[in-house]
């Protein structure tokens, strides 16, 4: 599973999450970044045509070193300055207080303790900043949960510790985010159980 997680899934994963069926959800969650911004669960870069001209920095946060040459051509076509700073989102290396924004797109699945993603998250921000998300979770109707939770564990095992049944706009809350917009929905194209999705923003107090 090594070479399966180091270098095939990489590759697999940009070219779903690069897919024009979610090109306008990447280009709505960005729209509205300025500042300095944290993006955790970088990935190969998917969003960096995305960021608008009020981003003025951005710390990237990807653990996985293949996705990071994946991203090669989109970091030297970026209007901003790009940085691989993290490789953990559960351990942010920032001080307190460092980011006006922050990024999430289809993250908050995989990493193995999102709750202290999302905690952290919290600490880096700025008082009153903004985390900007696009999630992919718990569905809405408890028969697509039955089956999310009856295909989790191959979804686990193929999709390198993703998970199908967590509930977005809980965990936000329970690390303390205030939701501040939220829509909640099935994307089209893709199995429900995969595709319940939850695209907003959160505050932090």
């Amino acid at each position: 599973m090594g070479i399966y997680r180091e270098h095939v899934l990489p590759r697999l994963v940009d070219a779903a999450c690069g897919s024009a069926a979610v090109a306008p959800l990447r280009a709505r969650v960005c729209a509205g970044l300025s500042g300095d911004v944290v993006e955790i669960g970088f990935g190969s870069g998917r969003n960096v045509p995305f960021y608008p001209g009020g981003v003025t920095r951005v710390d990237a946060v990807e653990p996985v070193d293949a996705a990071w040459r994946l991203a090669g051509t989109r970091l030297a076509a970026a209007g901003v300055a790009v940085r691989r700073t993290g490789l953990d989102g559960q351990r942010l290396p920032f001080g307190d207080d460092t980011f006006d924004q922050a990024l999430s797109t289809w993250t908050l699945c995989t990493i193995p303790d999102p709750q202290a993603a999302l905690s952290e998250l919290r600490r880096v921000l700025k008082p009153g900043g903004f985390l900007r998300f696009v999630e992919h979770g718990l569905a809405p109707d408890e028969s697509v949960r039955r089956l999310q939770r009856r295909l989790e564990p191959a979804q686990r095992l193929l999709a390198g510790g993703c998970h199908l049944t967590r509930p977005v706009a809980g965990m936000l809350a329970a690390a303390g985010f205030d939701v501040v917009e939220l829509e909640e929905f099935y994307h089209p194209g893709a199995p429900r159980f995969e595709s319940a999705f939850s695209l907003g923003i959160a505050a932090s107090p």
